[in-house]
């Protein structure tokens, strides 16, 4: 089972569902999906960022509303994706999850190396952006276009055994240091590629030419 997450952010595009995806709504992401005539499955947060009418409308319209208490220890994307992992959904898409706060955007870049997401393919979409977290021991397919552009960023410390299939810039069992630009700007030759990591977290990012199938 497919999840859709929605958040609180600028959501830059409609998700495009399939038939049986599980829609989630992080607190005010609720309020893209009443903008967009969807009904999430499930409201999840402190309600803090939706109207008393609007729940009522979400409520009546048979979503599950999920009230958590404003003083918690996690945002309502993280409690939104727990849940999504409990329910058994792989892959999880998120929506709305960048751009609004710096502080909010780094903390959804990174939530995917929690490890409770270890087991978990998610991926955050912002308009013609698709963002995956690749972590040691693991290869990760990237799809898309011709031309399309392709950036590796390590974090939490360098990236080693970095071996990629399918872009201009390759490597081989190469490294990229934390802090360097030198992962950014590589471009997909064809419709696919590969990379695999030995040891580290690489936060990999595809821009594409073409709007992204997800």
């Amino acid at each position: 089972m497919r999840a859709v997450i929605i958040a609180n952010g600028p959501l830059t595009r409609p998700p495009k569902l399939r038939p049986g995806d599980l829609l989630i709504a992080a607190d005010g992401g609720a309020r893209h999906c009443l903008e967009l005539g969807l009904t999430p499955k499930v409201v999840i947060g402190d309600m803090d960022s939706l109207t008393a009418d609007e729940l009522k409308i979400l409520e009546s319209a048979g979503g599950k509303v999920i009230r958590h208490p404003a003083r918690k220890d996690f945002t309502d994307l993280e409690l939104a994706l727990s849940y999504a992992v409990e329910a058994g959904a792989d892959p999880i898409l998120v929506y709305a999850a960048l751009g609004a706060r710096w502080d909010q955007t780094l903390a959804n870049l990174l939530l995917p190396a929690a490890r409770e997401f270890a087991s978990t393919r998610i991926r955050l979409v912002d308009g013609d952006q698709e963002i995956q977290l690749l972590r040691g021991g693991e290869s990760l397919e990237l799809t898309g276009s011709p031309g399309d552009t392709v950036s590796l960023i390590p974090v939490s410390g360098d990236a080693s055994g970095i071996t990629t299939e399918g872009l201009e810039y390759g490597l081989l069992d190469g490294s990229l240091v934390f802090g360097s630009t030198r992962g950014i700007s590589n471009v997909l030759l064809a419709g696919r590629a590969s990379v695999s990591l030995r040891a580290g977290l690489l936060i990999c990012v595809v821009f594409h030419t073409d709007e992204p199938a997800a």
